[in-house]
């Protein structure tokens, strides 16, 4: 299997920079350097290996080569059907269906999306285990983002804090909620519950913005944007203002229309770190969604 690496060239404005220096400016952590030292990854200065005291001189070409990742015991690569909306040697988008959990749990140790990148990966010889940096809920359809690497997923999470990761989504409710709005109110774990979540005084920030696009007899279709990544974020806001997703029993929506929460991640926008520009990608509507529209 190749390994993931990196190459720069070094500008006058780098040059007498100590290569540890200029590789944390690279966004390369401590944490990474110590796996490159000790796990089999190597760091080269125009096809020498150097230590990380080595001064750097304009032009010198550094290259830094990553240790193989290798895929946890517990998680099964599958052959089994795997939607990619995008690929590059850093990312891909996954449009995911509903019914499918994004990684395996106890009631469900296979089939998961975690599971069907593993075969994806093996099959194409990517060395590398599955790094999710959007995670959707089981019954939850739409794009989701995966880094190809540790190092990747890195700067993309520290794009997240950044709020340069945003996702829009559609999702049906019930009653008539109109115009748009913004819900922020903190979220945080039920009591008496190991998987509900609830709006709570001690939970985490969390910050919901909707929209209206269409009133019909007993719901309304919406789209909505997360400013936070809470567990459950829209399906607790949404239930909060006494407006629960069609389908979504555990928050108090009914099942007569549809047999899960209908919340469709439609769009993901993100900065890329490598192509060093904004991408943005879209899926339309599942078909249960769709039939809602009358």
């Amino acid at each position: 299997m190749n390994m993931f690496q990196l190459t720069w060239q070094i500008t006058e404005q780098q040059a007498g920079t100590v290569l540890r220096e200029f590789l944390k400016a690279q966004h390369i952590s401590k944490a990474a350097l110590a796996d490159i030292k000790f796990k089999g990854g190597r760091i080269q200065v125009n096809d020498r290996e150097e230590t990380v005291r080595y001064l750097l001189r304009v032009n010198d070409l550094v290259n830094v080569q990553f240790p193989i990742e290798h895929t946890s015991e517990g998680l099964l690569p599958e052959d089994l059907p795997l939607q990619i909306v995008y690929e590059d040697d850093y990312v891909l988008i996954i449009n995911k269906p509903p019914f499918t959990n994004t990684i395996p749990s106890r009631e469900h140790p296979t089939g998961s999306i975690a599971n069907r990148i593993a075969g994806y990966y093996k099959r194409k010889n990517i060395a590398s285990t599955v790094h999710v940096v959007t995670r959707l809920d089981r019954d939850t359809s739409g794009l989701m983002l995966i880094a190809k690497h540790r190092h990747v997923h890195h700067l993309l999470s520290e794009q997240q804090k950044k709020g340069n990761v945003s996702r829009t989504y559609e999702a049906f409710v019930h009653g008539h909620l109109q115009d748009e709005g913004k819900v922020e109110v903190p979220i945080g774990r039920k009591g008496t519950s190991i998987i509900e979540r609830e709006v709570r005084e001690d939970g985490q920030y969390a910050c919901t913005m909707y929209q209206s696009l269409a009133l019909f007899d007993a719901f309304s279709h919406i789209q909505l944007q997360l400013l936070t990544g809470r567990t459950h974020q829209i399906r607790v806001h949404m239930s909060y203002l006494g407006h629960p997703l069609l389908g979504d029993d555990l928050y108090g929506g009914s099942l007569n229309l549809i047999s899960r929460q209908a919340l469709h991640c439609k769009q993901i926008t993100f900065y890329h770190p490598f192509k060093e520009e904004t991408l943005t990608f879209q899926a339309e509507l599942i078909e249960d969604m769709k039939k809602l529209i009358p």
